[in-house]
């Protein structure tokens, strides 16, 4: 386990054994490790989610909360890239001569 994911891990665990949800949490963990983002939370929480130690439900419901929002605030920040990607190819791709040319008509296959 990397140095920022070991870290990022000890402070979920230390801010959900204090008390912390949500906001606050992530807060916590952005004010002491300052790599931390989406991915890596939602990494760690699920890491987390996983360590036998952790039995009070309270703390594990924080976790799972907080690791889900965060794995689905990664996806929808990786869903607009490549949107945003596919639209920049589109548009290069419409520029070209090859996509004003006209497809092929496909024969019939012989049985």
């Amino acid at each position: 386990m990397g140095d920022t994911k070991k870290k990022i891990y000890e402070y979920l665990i230390e801010g959900a054994t204090s008390g912390l949800s949500d906001e606050e949490l992530h807060a916590y963990i952005v004010g002491h490790v300052s790599k931390a983002n989406s991915k890596r939370i939602a990494s760690a929480g699920f890491l987390a989610l996983s360590d036998p130690t952790l039995t009070d439900r309270n703390i594990l419901n924080t976790i799972y909360a907080l690791a889900i929002k965060h794995r689905l605030a990664g996806s929808s920040a990786e869903e607009a890239e490549e949107v945003a990607e596919e639209s920049s190819s589109k548009a290069k791709a419409s520029d070209s001569k090859a996509a004003s040319l006209p497809l092929p008509e496909k024969k019939p296959r012989k049985s």
